[in-house]
């Protein structure tokens, strides 16, 4: 006879505490923000740890050799390099996958809903671009063009979230939907003008496999293995392309099945069917014990369900945790670390970090807001109904957090040294000043509930 152990009560403090970590734990992931809080919080340690007396050991630590071995073949790179050319690879393989989403389905998925944010992307892009090179042009800082082109989702909406219910929906989904074109013209430029001594053979390889990729979803096939191993050898294919290996998790994402097995309708009959089996209804079944009855119908609607979703889906529920919570928090504490040696009239006298603040702040309001207008003006896209050009013009400022891409691509232009640390102070700098500026403009806003009447929203924000 098997007794139940009677927890000591002194044990029950710590085991209600330990729930209740974990509750606060699941709450924190939940949060809108806390993307943004746990990048922030890595930010501030690797500035702290490079502005402390531990200096010394933050370049050293990043730059430890770290080989794998598979076979006779041994990849030995820093731990940097892993987590830029590795880990970094699958943020952009998410990031890949939620712009097919919104192509397929979303907000990019007709020339009426993509017109406005994919215009006010393409000016977000433009206007930065120009103002950075006018003010870098002949310097040593001018390959530094594609920084202030970016825009950091996580913070952007993470701040956009801290407004509540004072946003309209409508407003968030603007922002998310510039940002990933954002995104699509980012990876263009990586792979277009941050790439150096193209490796033709290489290139070759990762030709031939993203074909079995396109084949392999041609032919019906949603085994996420067969994915995942022909992923990782289109991502060995581009590592020594001279192509940017990120630039492979984009490429990979465009291939992963978008569409489920089964329709719904099929979907329901397969699972009613099965929990029939389970309450015994179906007598054509051979005689099994209740415990087997029960693990195969487990089986059964575990296969079901996923048949009924689709491979992007899978892969992105999978791995979205590991990317807002680990990937991209490393790479902050990895590459946010700079040194403040300049004071700030080195700052404003130099044109890298100016180049980037203005392109950041300025230019991203400008290009955004301007080609919004002029789209709209223009006939060509739509204002939504529940949106003001304030709004508008608010989440234009936020556009100018170009935090996570505006550091990578940083890394891509400029070799470690000063010009690094001037961008990265310029977009340290930019970020705080353009979520300040967003967040000032947008409370202001705040009264958007009490300007709808009958439906109808007043678009200049005053009762009519």
């Amino acid at each position: 006879m098997a007794f139940k152990k009677t927890p000591h009560k002194k044990e029950r403090p710590r085991t209600q505490a330990r729930g209740l970590v974990v509750w606060q734990f699941h709450r924190f992931t939940g949060l809108e923000q806390s993307e943004g809080i746990l990048l922030l919080f890595c930010t501030v340690v690797a500035l702290l740890w490079v502005n402390s007396a531990w200096s010394d050991s933050y370049q050293p630590f990043w730059h430890t050799e770290l080989s794998i071995g598979i076979g006779g073949a041994t990849f030995s790179r820093s731990l940097l390099h892993w987590i830029n050319d590795g880990f970094m690879v699958i943020f952009f393989f998410v990031v890949g996958m939620e712009i097919k989403r919104e192509v397929l389905v979303g907000e990019l998925s007709t020339v009426k809903k993509a017109a406005l944010p994919v215009i006010a992307a393409v000016g977000g892009m433009i206007v930065p671009a120009l103002i950075y090179i006018l003010v870098n042009k002949g310097t040593a800082g001018a390959n530094g063009w594609g920084i202030p082109m970016a825009t950091d989702i996580a913070f952007s909406l993470g701040v956009l979230a801290l407004l509540g219910k004072r946003i309209p929906v409508e407003l968030k989904i603007f922002l998310m939907a510039f940002a990933i074109a954002d995104d699509i013209g980012a990876v263009i430029v990586i792979a277009m003008f941050y790439a150096s001594g193209i490796v033709w053979g290489h290139l070759l390889a990762a030709a031939i496999i993203l074909v079995l990729l396109i084949g392999s979803n041609w032919i019906g096939i949603r085994s996420i293995p067969v994915y995942a191993v022909l992923g990782f050898l289109l991502w060995i294919a581009f590592l020594d392309s001279g192509i940017h290996a990120t630039v492979a998790g984009v490429v990979l994402a465009m291939t992963i099945p978008a569409r489920s097995k089964l329709d719904t309708r099929r979907f329901l009959e397969k699972a009613r069917a099965i929990l029939a089996h389970l309450d015994g209804r179906k007598q054509d079944q051979p005689i099994t014990s209740p415990e087997e009855n029960r693990q195969a119908t487990l089986r059964a609607l575990e296969q079901t369900a996923e048949d009924f979703e689709a491979p992007t889906q899978r892969f992105e529920r999978a791995l979205h945790p590991w990317v807002s919570f680990f990937i991209v928090p490393l790479f902050a504490l990895s590459n946010a670390g700079v040194k403040f040696e300049q004071g700030i009239g080195s700052l404003v006298q130099n044109t890298v970090s100016v180049g980037v603040f203005l392109g950041l702040v300025f230019g991203k309001q400008i290009g955004i807001t301007l080609f919004s207008f002029l789209a709209v003006k223009a006939g060509l896209a739509s204002l939504p109904s529940s949106v003001t050009w304030r709004q508008i013009y608010g989440v234009s400022w936020l556009g100018g957090i170009g935090f996570t891409m505006s550091l990578f691509i940083t890394g891509l232009a400029f070799a470690p040294g000063l010009l690094t640390d001037l961008s990265k102070s310029g977009i340290y700098a930019a970020s705080v000043i353009a979520a300040i500026g967003g967040l000032w403009i947008l409370r202001r806003n705040g009264t958007f509930p009490r300007n709808i009447r009958s439906g109808v929203v007043l678009r200049s924000g005053k009762p009519e």
